[in-house]
């Protein structure tokens, strides 16, 4: 099986930039993926692409960029789907406990350390051979911490094995601290310590923390000790560059920040 350039990068102790995808554009996604990020990450939860358009995309990905996904729920038949079709991590929204974790890692690990069943219909060949030998240590198990109850039960939830990183949903994380969604608050002195805690407390175990940011905030979270950083969306960097383009015509000065991610 290749090897997943993100966790080698990782494990080497770098940080990685990903684009996120939020509609099912295969002419896109192959452009994208030579871009140089070093992830791009389909979006089945909140993006406007299901299952369907997985395989094809990933098939117009198959250059420099890890396939990564983003599961609609912490449901072992979509995210065993997801891996099957050659994705080669999995971020899983609202893991909120120990338990959760526990079974987002079993719904990505084969027997013994999980319970994910056997039928790579794509992956075994579009990864290459050794698929099952190599599987559960290629494969990137990512939950999502974006709740006040999974950062009071960080410590529980970080203590699972087989996790490789988390992902901070900024915007779910603000609402749950009774805050508007937005990408940051700089003002708020909980929501700095929800984000302190969670790099301090994966730091700790070797767990990569990962956060959703727009280009402007990227670099912020990089000092944080983010080593995750998911910088636009297809559709931010769109409609950022269209803004640009027109501004440039008009003689005005463009947006290219892609000011609000979800």
């Amino acid at each position: 099986m290749i090897a997943n350039e993100v966790k080698k990068t990782w494990a080497e102790g770098g940080t990685t930039i990903g684009l996120w995808m939020s509609t099912p554009d295969v002419a896109a996604a192959e452009q994208l993926a030579t871009v140089g990020y070093d992830y791009l990450c389909l979006d089945l939860q909140h993006g406007l692409l299901d299952y369907s358009a997985v395989p094809s995309m990933l098939q117009a990905m198959r250059t420099t960029s890890v396939p990564l996904a983003r599961a609609p729920w912490n449901e072992p038949g979509i995210i065993g789907k997801l891996l099957d079709a050659g994705t080669m991590g999995v971020i899983i929204p609202m893991v909120n406990s120990p338990e959760e974790a526990e079974a987002a890692v079993r719904a990505c690990r084969y027997a013994p350390q999980g319970s994910r069943s056997w039928g790579p219909a794509r992956a075994a060949s579009a990864l290459g051979g050794g698929y099952h030998a190599d599987a559960n240590s290629q494969i990137a198990c990512i939950p999502m911490i974006e709740t006040r109850q999974a950062v009071e039960q960080l410590d529980q939830i970080l203590d699972v094995e087989g996790i490789d990183a988390v992902y901070v949903g900024p915007a779910d994380l603000s609402i749950s601290y009774g805050l508007p969604p937005a990408t940051d608050h700089p003002d708020s002195a909980v929501y700095q310590e929800a984000l302190s805690k969670i790099v301090e407390l994966s730091n700790a175990r070797s767990i990569v923390p990962g956060i959703h940011s727009t280009p402007a905030m990227t670099a912020k979270r990089v000092e944080q000790g983010f080593r995750m950083v998911t910088a636009t969306s297809n559709l931010l960097a769109q409609l950022a560059g269209a803004r640009s383009a027109l501004a440039q015509v008009r003689g005005e000065d463009g947006d290219e920040s892609g000011a609000s991610m979800y």
